[in-house]
């Protein structure tokens, strides 16, 4: 009797943790399953539901390098973004598509649409996908890296590459200072078509990592016409004006680039010292994560390698 009562105890106990492990797996199971699949991001045209893993991502207007740093499921991106060399490798299988162009977003079967807020048709973006709308400059460049970080639920990496990257330029920027001199002017200039810019604080072609994080100095005649709006058109018999101590120049290959060749050009001291640092302009265009860790160690090997 004994024994028969110890078999059905065991027996009992056995029934009970079976069951326990089937209601643990069973809420595993529904916790797994209970993950958010959408996430409210909260905009600058409002709150906008949008994937919390987003899949297929279309990105109209040059911030390909945002979303591609911390995702790579993009399947369509502006032509600016596609013909970037930097990005050739990640967007191979991605196609070229435009504002102008639904028909070639809608086959995209995009979940997810990342614009700027001057777009055409927003109101039909919105019907193919969800759609997140930047105004450029609105916030400082850093934070609206963030909050594309935000709206494709990567905030928390973005936010440590932020605080990596903010540090390894001020390590650059006192090497830079302590090599060139803490009064070293520099100018950043860039040759688009038929006409030569140069460049605020504010604009990419790595102004932001000269200007706003290494502090380096900025050519007075640069700031009196180039800072408020960002950029400022110069012509090639004036641009001795605007050339600092040491240039950044962007170009483009096979474009006319022959203001390089003149004499006016050649008698700059910038010029005269090997002080320019030549740079490819659909490289240094933008000033995304990855346009930018290119652009910290490009400005720093060249800046440390001059004399």
């Amino acid at each position: 009797m004994k024994n028969k009562l110890i078999v059905l105890i065991i027996t009992a106990l056995a029934i009970v943790l079976a069951g326990c492990g089937t209601s643990t797996s069973k809420n595993s199971e529904e916790n797994k399953d209970s993950k958010p699949k959408t996430i409210t991001y909260q905009s600058e045209t409002g709150p906008v539901k949008v994937p919390a893993n987003p899949k297929r991502i279309v990105v109209l207007s040059g911030f390909a390098g945002n979303v591609l740093a911390f995702n790579k499921n993009v399947v369509g991106v502006d032509a600016w973004s596609k013909k970037n060399p930097r990005f050739k490798e990640l967007l191979k299988d991605t196609k070229e598509v435009s504002e102008d162009n639904l028909e070639g977003i809608i086959a995209l079967k995009p979940d997810l649409i990342i614009a700027l807020n001057t777009v055409k048709d927003k109101e039909k973006l919105e019907k193919i996908a969800p759609t997140v709308l930047y105004t450029y400059g609105k916030v400082p460049y850093l934070e609206q890296t963030l909050e594309i970080g935000k709206a494709i639920n990567q905030e928390k990496e973005v936010a440590a590459w932020i605080k990596d990257f903010k540090a390894r330029t001020k390590v650059s920027g006192d090497k830079i200072k302590a090599h060139i001199g803490k009064d070293a002017t520099i100018s950043i200039l860039e040759k688009y078509n038929k006409q030569i810019y140069v460049y605020g604080d504010n604009w990419g072609r790595g102004s932001e990592i000269i200007y706003q994080e290494m502090g380096l100095n900025m050519p007075e005649s640069v700031k009196k016409t180039a800072l408020k709006d960002g950029y400022y058109a110069v012509s090639p018999e004036e641009i001795g004006k605007f050339m600092g101590d040491y240039v950044i120049l962007s170009t483009s290959k096979g474009a006319d680039n022959s203001f390089e060749k003149t004499a006016t050009f050649k008698e700059i001291p910038a010029v005269k010292n090997n002080h320019i640092i030549e740079v490819q302009l659909e490289s240094f265009y933008f000033n995304d994560p990855l346009t930018l860790d290119f652009q910290l160690k490009t400005i720093t090997d060249g800046l440390l390698k001059m004399k």
